[in-house]
């Protein structure tokens, strides 16, 4: 789940050739009724789109007569249900096996609710796979953010996964570096079926990492680079859903040890500058150089933020991010450590052989 300078924006690729339709595109959908219609009329757009199935999991809104409503001009949508969630499952890998059953596309694209594609994703993915021989494309989509929140903490946080997760290894047959975004992950049917589907990942939190570390360990390449300008996605709309979800996915993607956790806000703390800072209260040349190291530390942010595609003027929310990155990583480790997590109205058990609804 990264954004990386050294991958190139795929504006500069042609637009691909144009094929038959191959690809059958699974969209779990828990309560989305907010956003699931501008999913759905993105990916009916595209002609290498043979289906769009959409799996219900048990949702409690109108996320249903969304997509009955649609199914009235879209003839190739179709909505199941996933029934009750069986023990050891995750509710969203249990929705998408429950889609990758009755999928007919030689190839599957598994995207979320509120992903939005532009006309060329299925293409684009298509034609990647083509050139570099991948069983498995992903993106990592284009975040759109508009609070104050979303600016300060998501590209702060796709910055720092870039560190861990760089395009180039991932992209590297002979590194055991392996990753995907599941708001993007298409994946070659064979391929899917040979390594178990998401029946081998079954009570995985972070199924997309999963899933292409087994791609990768069967001898299969994977290709993983940014989606600007082919999807793109907000990923949450409160600041409490925001928390949620990356307190339910930071501490695993950093590493998923204490120590890698206690490394990972280590590194990420600008501690001299705020050090110089407080001792500056009692003299003032040490609170000139701190806040001029500060400066630095937050320019050198700003430069990350251009390379990577991000506005530059979120420079500006360098200290919030900061903050927000420790409290959220902080309450990550927490949650794991006690075993449990909640998401989507769920409470999963972690280390245990059974998930609690």
């Amino acid at each position: 789940m990264t954004m990386d300078a050294h991958n190139p924006p795929y504006g500069e690729i042609p637009d691909p050739p144009r094929v038959p339709p191959s690809v059958t595109a699974i969209v779990p959908a828990r309560n989305e009724e907010a956003v699931l219609a501008a999913c759905i009329e993105s990916l009916a757009r595209q002609q290498e789109i043979l289906e769009i199935l959409v799996v219900n999991d048990q949702s409690t809104d109108g996320t249903a007569s969304v997509v009955r409503k649609l199914m009235e001009k879209v003839p190739n949508l179709r909505l199941l249900e996933s029934g009750e969630l069986p023990d050891g499952w995750v509710g969203k890998n249990h929705a998408l096996w429950t889609g990758a059953k009755q999928a007919k596309g030689a190839w599957l694209l598994f995207t979320d609710a509120d992903a939005q594609h532009e006309l060329n994703s299925a293409a684009s993915a298509l034609q990647i796979a083509q050139q570099h021989h991948a069983a498995l494309v992903s993106f990592s989509p284009e975040q759109i953010t508009e609070t104050w929140y979303e600016k300060a903490l998501i590209p702060y946080i796709y910055l720092r996964l870039a560190k861990h997760f760089s395009y180039e290894k991932v992209n590297d047959a002979h590194s055991a570096v392996a990753a995907a975004n599941g708001q993007f992950l298409m994946m070659r049917r064979d391929v899917y079926d040979a390594i178990g589907g998401h029946a081998c990942v079954a009570g995985e939190l972070l199924e997309d990492v999963a899933l292409a570390i087994r791609v990768k360990s069967a001898g299969q390449r994977i290709w993983f680079g940014s989606g600007k300008g082919i999807v793109r996605v907000r990923m949450y709309r409160s600041f409490g859903a925001m928390w949620q979800g990356w307190k339910k996915n930071l501490y695993r993607l950093t590493g998923g040890t204490r120590w890698a956790a206690l490394r990972e806000m280590e590194s990420c703390l600008p501690w001299i500058p705020l050090l110089l800072i407080l001792a500056g209260l009692k003299y003032p040349l040490l609170l000139f150089l701190g806040v001029l190291l500060l400066i630095g530390r937050q320019t050198s942010y700003g430069l990350d933020l251009s390379r990577n595609h991000y506005p530059f003027s979120f420079i500006f929310y360098y200290v919030p991010a900061v903050a927000l990155y420790i409290g959220v990583l902080w309450a990550s480790y927490r949650s794991h450590v006690y075993g449990r997590i909640k998401w989507k109205g769920r409470e999963y058990s972690l280390g245990a052989p059974e998930s609690v609804k």
